[in-house]
């Protein structure tokens, strides 16, 4: 056992974000994304039953993002047909987590259409499967150095 770290990172979890180097990227996905398929040029890490907002705080304890790129986290945007349709509140969640662990906050955040995001998610070091169930709840974390 180790102390102080979060229960909700597992350890795979920890290695595999300890092993990422300066401008890896990690895909948080949620329940409805096709993670095992997505991450057939990379790694499945799984987290069954865990909110992935549970996890990107925990996992902003220890992962910089990265500090050279504009947006670093970027959340899987809506596509047309879905606009005016569905709500969205994890976005909110996910922006209060950088905020708190990013000194440059909400402009850290970027958002990636659906179709444009599996293209990025596929040179991603990692795809983290979670429990979470929020439609649209998906993300991507780009490491930085400090």
């Amino acid at each position: 056992m180790l102390r102080g770290i979060p229960s909700v990172l597992s350890p795979e979890l920890l290695k595999v974000i300890a092993e990422m180097g300066h401008g890896d990227k990690l895909v948080i996905a949620d329940a409805f994304y096709p993670a095992a398929s997505s991450a057939r040029h990379s790694m499945l890490v799984r987290a069954d039953g865990i909110r992935a907002t549970d996890l990107l705080d925990a996992i902003l304890q220890f992962f910089p993002l990265d500090m050279s790129v504009d947006k670093p986290f970027s959340i899987m945007d809506l596509q047309e047909c879905d606009r005016g349709k569905i709500e969205t509140p994890i976005w909110e969640e996910y922006i209060k987590i950088v905020e708190k662990h990013d000194a440059r906050g909400r402009d850290a955040v970027g958002f990636v259409e659906r179709f444009d995001f599996y293209k990025v998610a596929e040179t991603a070091y990692a795809v983290l499967a979670t429990g979470e169930e929020s439609l649209y709840g998906c993300a991507i974390l780009q490491k930085g150095t400090k």
